[in-house]
């Protein structure tokens, strides 16, 4: 039996089946108040000695009683530099001594207070133009902060300080210079109101140029060995892949070809997972072989998007096929008994990052006998291994390359390799797992619903549809207050946490996927109510902004924010989107005002630095460009109906507004585009010739 401080998974079971009941506020002797949350993030750091609080009232007011600076502590479960300083210094009696001595302390799970984490993950760019998690920021007692760090360890090396000669110098500052720590306090506040300067309304911006320079941007950090952007970290960056592929179809080659070698190479390096699916955070180095072993959900979301959006762009099953494999491992491992979709696996397992993932070779010649060798080829693996004596997984080769020069059959060498990687899965599960985050986030949730609907139409895949629709029920079920507003998370029972504006896009989003992949208008009435609510909740009716948090949540000091796109859409891009998509789809074209005027809203950065809103220029395409209208009429669920359906949504089409007329007519779907209108099609034969001829597959790679 594993200790439970290794299998944290075991750990913060047996930390939330405590009966509390008997214990005092503060935790007792055994624990903080960290014992009473429900974030697994901060049931990690129940035991530690520092006198740790949730974000609350009660902080403040004993910082504001004692006149004591905060010390805020930002991350999430699943994150492995989080756990090292927990270990290094959060566990240590000296740290927790000159903490509780001086400072109020605070822990905040990101993915629980989105909202909290980035006004201070926005300070922190600002103070030190980077940021990062752990995310630790000093304070007032009125959550104005005056220094920003990231991850310290416990002593000073190589020229910096760590905590225990920060936090001495720090305490003696703020009782000894307080004019100081006032200043600093004024000047990031005036850094950041600047962040949430007036809406310009005089900023042009000139489309087709801002896509030249975006392409020209990625091009010149474009890997053209490895693919991806920059060197290393190199991360997946879905959104660049994306919008690629989306140039792909208006004739630039280039764009295509640089998303599908990053998702050809991606898929062959180490930070995907070879034996059991999905893909890692990221990559440690420019080959994409050593990975930083977590495994977020949104990852898997947009990354299958990626690959499903390459499928239809050039009909290449393998692109398919790799958003298969993602799925595979997102029902397996990512998906709850209700529906709903976990939110992250952990980088580390009994204390060590990718112990779970990695192999020696004689384990794996002890379990697969004389297909060993064969394995051991295709998979790059050696005696003495490519990471810290034991081997990541990788593929040197793809299949067909690695057939004809071992001059194998690929059907019958591919059909060998998953015979083994289902024995290597199967022995892989008796080690102690990484520790799963069970937190249901709706925004996440609302992104692998996409990511899953999509994949259905594309496949003719039920049982993907079947999860997409089962994780959408559960959050419209589970997920909504009684007043009809969207929460942020689900554990156990739902979180008091009201949505913020990523959650409602998202989850929008995904329901018009839905709706597209199924026809069943049920998902396009609920996507455009939460349409409807985001209006209400964050369109500020004084400055005409939108708000990435409700009118009715929380304040934060100040509402600036750092809005871009990262691994995943900006809640503003993707808004926009979902409102040009609803106002063609429901008829609805209030929403294309609303839409072109949170794009207007921030048109000034987008034109400063496009390549980090290519979420942004999408939408101002979608907006400025022709709709490719298909209207379909008849009973959704006609063999006839849902042929066209499959034939259609298998292929890129830009700007697709597709609509449904339930009817007891022949099934029917009428295309007009490009400035023409076609003849009703009834037959998949019948609609082949218009679709290759405005949406023609782009190229024949894989």
């Amino acid at each position: 039996m594993a200790n439970t401080r290794l299998d944290t998974s075991a750990y913060i079971a047996r930390l939330r089946a405590l009966d509390k009941g008997a214990l005092p506020p503060d935790g007792g002797q055994d624990f903080n108040r960290l014992i009473f949350a429900r974030s697994p993030y901060l049931l990690q750091h129940a035991e530690n000695p520092v006198a740790w609080y949730e974000w609350g009232d009660a902080a403040f007011e004993k910082a504001r009683g004692e006149n004591r600076p905060i010390l805020l502590s930002i991350g999430y479960a699943t994150c492995h530099w989080c756990h090292v300083m927990a270990h290094e210094s959060f566990e240590d009696e000296q740290v927790a001594a000159l903490l509780n001595s001086h400072f109020v302390c605070i822990k905040v799970d990101r993915e629980e207070r989105p909202d909290i984490d980035d006004f201070y993950m926005a300070v922190s760019q600002v103070l030190t133009g980077s940021g990062g998690w752990p995310l630790n920021i000093f304070m007032t007692p009125d959550k104005r902060p005056f220094m920003a760090v990231t991850y310290l360890p416990r002593q000073g090396r190589g020229g910096q300080n760590g905590l225990m000669e920060l936090l001495p110098n720090i305490a003696a500052l703020w009782r000894q210079r307080p004019d100081l720590i006032e200043k600093n306090c004024r000047s990031i506040m005036d850094a950041m109101g600047n962040l949430s300067s007036k809406i310009d309304h005089t900023v042009s911006v000139d489309l087709q140029q801002l896509v030249d320079t975006s392409f020209n941007q990625l091009r010149n950090i474009y890997d053209p060995q490895y693919g991806g952007f920059g060197t290393a970290p190199k991360f997946p960056m879905p959104m660049n892949l994306s919008w690629l592929t989306g140039q792909g179809a208006t004739g630039n080659h280039d764009a295509l070809g640089m998303a599908l070698h990053t998702l050809e190479r991606m898929r062959r390096g180490g930070i995907w997972d070879q034996i059991g699916g999905g893909l890692h955070r990221y990559a440690v180095d420019r080959e994409w072989l050593v990975p930083h072993f977590e495994k977020m959900l949104y990852d898997q979301a947009m990354v299958g998007l990626a690959a499903l959006e390459a499928n239809q762009a050039t009909g290449g099953g393998f692109y398919l096929h790799l958003a298969e494999d993602i799925f595979g491992f997102v029902a397996r491992e990512l998906t709850s008994p209700e529906g709903g979709f976990y939110a992250a696996l952990d980088a580390d397992s009994e204390g060590v990052e990718g112990k779970c993932y990695v192999w020696g070779k004689g384990e794996i010649e002890e379990c697969l006998g004389d297909e060993a060798p064969l394995f051991c080829r295709f998979y790059d693996v050696t005696a003495e291994g490519n990471f810290e004596g034991h081997t990541i997984l990788n593929m040197p080769l793809g299949l067909d390359e690695f057939c004809t020069v071992e001059e194998l059959d690929s059907t019958e060498t591919g059909l060998r390799l998953e015979r083994c990687r289902l024995l290597l899965l199967e022995k892989r599960k008796r080690r102690i797992s990484p520790f799963r985050d069970e937190k249901v986030i709706t925004a996440w949730n609302g992104l692998m619903i996409a990511a899953l609907a999509r994949g259905g139409a594309v496949a003719g895949d039920p049982a993907f549809l079947d999860a997409a629709s089962r994780a959408a029920s559960f959050l419209l079920e589970k997920l909504r207050r009684r007043d009809g507003r969207i929460l942020r998370s689900f554990l156990g029972e739902a979180a008091d946490v009201p949505g913020f504006l990523e959650d409602y896009a998202f989850l929008a989003f995904g329901l018009l996927e839905l709706f597209e992949a199924t026809l069943d208008t049920v998902w396009l009435e609920w996507a455009v109510k939460l349409a409807d609510q985001m209006l209400e909740i964050f369109l500020d009716p004084a400055s005409g902004r939108f708000l990435k948090t409700g009118r009715d949540a929380e304040p934060m000091p100040l509402a600036a924010s750092l809005e871009h796109d990262g691994v995943v859409p900006s809640a503003f891009s993707l808004t926009a989107q979902v409102f040009i998509r609803l106002a063609r789809a429901a008829a609805r074209p209030d929403l294309l005002d609303h839409a072109r005027r949170l794009l207007e809203s921030y048109a000034a950065d987008v034109q400063r630095q496009p390549t980090i809103h290519l979420g942004s220029l999408h939408a101002m395409a979608l907006l400025e460009g022709e709709p490719f209208e298909a209207r379909f009429s008849g009973h959704r669920d006609h063999p006839a109906i849902q042929g066209l359906l499959h034939a259609l949504k298998a292929r890129y089409c830009p700007n697709l507004a597709l609509t449904f007329e339930a009817s007891d007519d022949s099934p029917a779907l009428a295309i007009c585009t490009q400035g023409t209108c076609y003849p009703a099609v009834h037959k998949v034969s019948e609609l082949e010739p218009i679709l290759e001829r405005v949406a023609p597959r782009l190229t024949d790679q894989k």
